[in-house]
């Protein structure tokens, strides 16, 4: 399934982090692949593995971003 992160869109890509938050090699595949997608231009997040709780700070600001999307 990894091999295939790169054809999902990203609101999959959102879905499968989700599924697989307790597998850290899922979830870090999958969020190094939707984080290279991020446009260089806008306002910049911390890289989520410099974070002392990544998990727990990931799975917030990706909360709040599916908030601001619906």
């Amino acid at each position: 399934m990894m091999s295939d992160l790169h054809q999902m869109t990203n609101a999959e890509l959102k879905q499968y982090i989700s599924v697989h938050r307790n597998d850290d090699e899922a979830f870090r595949a999958a969020l190094e692949v939707l984080m290279s997608r991020r446009d260089p231009n806008a306002p910049s997040q911390p890289y989520p593995f410099d974070l002392p709780d990544p998990e727990a700070e990931v799975t917030a600001i990706l909360m709040e971003k599916l908030k601001q999307a619906e």
